[in-house]
């Protein structure tokens, strides 16, 4: 299985997915969009992952490259590729299939818990009814049209959606690691103000160990879409 993974800043760590990528014989890529997308490079891929970032995706007028990734994803989706959204990913997997991406009513950063809804989705059949994540949001999103509602938070109603078999958008970051969460902590130190789903530096690095348990969860959907793929 070919991969692509969209990095959108510089201290973003993707070692989780890699490291699933080396175990699983796949061969993976790293882009980052403001450098530019080509489209033949859609031709050979099985699976587009896109990963989260500062900006926002209606924010086209200060990164005028989110114009070209935006098609670059709309495409990717519209040839049957197989898609995963991770924060900003899934945001823009929502915007480019039409729904609102917005400022949500509560920012949320820490570790919070993620609760599953009724509907299923095969890549996700391993995840428990109730686990806990990183995130570290201030948008969030409505659900596009025909899209399958797959888990809420308590600040957060919308933290997982499907879009037929091949397109997932998770608003948590399963793919956080130590390094890059130190590094969060220390560059948007600032955006650790005292509200309701906000944890301080100090509980969220206290947690750090839960980055097992959520790589684990990351590797098995990255397995049965692996696993979706062979099946074609």
């Amino acid at each position: 299985m070919k991969m692509m993974l969209l990095r959108h800043f510089d201290f973003d760590d993707p070692s989780a997915v890699l490291q699933w990528a080396g175990q699983a014989g796949c061969e993976a890529a790293i882009r980052d969009p403001a450098e530019g997308l080509r489209q033949e490079w859609l031709n050979k891929l099985d699976l587009l992952v896109i990963f989260g970032g500062p900006m926002s995706v209606y924010q086209e007028w200060e990164h005028r490259w989110l114009v070209e990734e935006k098609a670059f994803v709309r495409n990717a989706i519209d040839r049957g590729k197989k898609v995963l959204g991770i924060c900003l990913g899934a945001q823009m997997i929502a915007d480019v299939l039409g729904a609102k991406v917005y400022r949500a009513p509560h920012k949320e950063i820490g570790w919070h818990q993620m609760t599953r809804t009724q509907e299923r989705h095969p890549w996700l059949e391993h995840l428990p009814e109730q686990f806990v994540s990183f995130s570290w949001h201030g948008d969030t999103f409505e659900l596009p049209e025909k899209a399958r509602h797959l888990a809420f938070s308590e600040a957060c109603p919308h933290q997982a959606f499907a879009y037929g078999d091949n397109v997932l958008a998770l608003q948590f970051h399963l793919e956080s690691t130590p390094r890059a969460i130190e590094r969060m902590l220390t560059e948007w130190s600032y955006e650790l103000r005292e509200a309701s789903y906000i944890q301080d530096a100090a509980r969220i690095r206290s947690d750090l160990r839960r980055t097992v348990q959520s790589h684990g969860l990351l590797w098995g959907i990255l397995d049965r879409i692996a696993d979706y793929n062979r099946k074609g």
